[in-house]
């Protein structure tokens, strides 16, 4: 997953790896490529190649934070798209040039399902972190896989997954945490019913649709059943994400989620200041559940230092103050106060 970088320079390259990549298609994809590609096109394809095997990446490292393996990645996409890009005719006397950008981009893939074989063989030591922790896998399960295996946006996303697959599957028999130091965040809002309206949406627009589209195209129907069934699992473990883990403060820590999409987990200690009825500033993040019309948060607190986030598909991101809304905001200043 790429991070764009926050400068200047980087609007700038962003802008520029836009035009590289449209004048590349436009000299070879357009109702104007007969009129300037000329009859001795060799040095005009061999500018398009450098453009994609080396401008494209430097572009793309000056745009957004990635690291040497995902750069090789971005430079091994540039040379096969650039096969698909330029004709055929064109693109023969360098075809060596497509292998080679096809050969890198197995090998990083080859490097991906490595870190994948890794997780699973560590898959024993990563249960075993996960019950001295405690707590709920939401909040346990990424911690116990960063102390056995180096974090990865790949690894990432299929953790992501795996929390959602195993609380639509798997936690039907679980019942919500009530005690003393636990606080909802969604029962006084319709966050619940209209996941289970989109839901209903979902199957409504499946049978319909799925059953029309199947005799225009198979394929695409199959794909699109396939979404929205994926997208129907998500839902539901969404809903029991956010059922199965209120905020909580205790031993020393603060743990708060909304459902699969973000959450974030920082010791006591890291709060600076707790605002009531403060207006959060606009890089804050919302821990407000949705309602039908747009609510208020209750309480901003802040931290001294940036902590992680997790937010959707397993991304991290710093963050230094948070926005709240909780169904009993006098408990929450109760706990908060205490804990100081």
């Amino acid at each position: 997953m790429f991070v764009m970088r926050q400068t200047h320079y980087a609007k700038w390259a962003f802008a520029f790896l836009l035009l590289v990549l449209i004048s590349n298609l436009l000299v070879y994809r357009s109702p104007i490529s007969s009129t300037v590609i000329p009859e001795d096109s060799f040095w005009l394809v061999a500018g398009s190649l450098v453009d994609f095997g080396l401008v494209v990446p430097l572009l793309v490292l000056l745009s957004f934070r990635i690291n040497a393996k995902q750069l090789l990645a971005v430079i091994a996409a540039g040379l096969i798209a650039a096969r698909f890009i330029i004709p055929a005719l064109y693109f023969e006397p360098f075809a060596p040039i497509f292998y080679i950008g096809l050969a890198i981009e197995m090998l990083v893939l080859a490097a991906e399902l490595a870190l994948l074989g890794l997780l699973l063989i560590h898959i024993s030591k990563i249960r075993r972190s996960m019950l001295k922790q405690s707590g709920s896998p939401l909040f346990a399960l990424f911690p116990a896989v960063h102390e056995n295996v180096k974090p990865n946006p790949l690894i990432h996303i299929v953790l992501s997954e795996a929390l959602a697959f195993y609380y639509a599957f798997c936690t039907w028999k679980k019942q919500p945490p009530e005690d003393p130091a636990s606080i909802t965040l969604h029962k006084n809002t319709s966050s619940i019913a209209f996941n289970i309206m989109l839901i209903h949406a979902i199957v409504i627009e499946t049978i319909g649709i799925h059953w029309w589209l199947h005799d225009k195209s198979a394929l695409l129907s199959i794909v699109l059943l396939i979404l929205n069934v994926y997208s129907v699992i998500y839902f539901i473990g969404d809903i029991q994400a956010t059922r199965l883990n209120p905020l909580t403060i205790k031993d020393g820590n603060f743990h708060v989620s909304l459902g699969l999409n973000k959450r974030i987990s920082a010791p006591l200690e890291s709060i600076r200041a707790v605002r009531w009825g403060a207006k959060p500033e606009a890089n804050a993040l919302a821990f407000v559940a949705k309602d039908f019309e747009e609510p208020e948060p209750q309480v901003v607190i802040d931290f001294n230092m940036p902590q992680q986030a997790v937010l959707f598909f397993g991304k991290t991101q710093p963050v230094s103050q948070i926005a709240l809304k909780v169904d009993d905001p006098e408990k929450l200043r109760r706990l908060l106060d205490g804990a100081k």
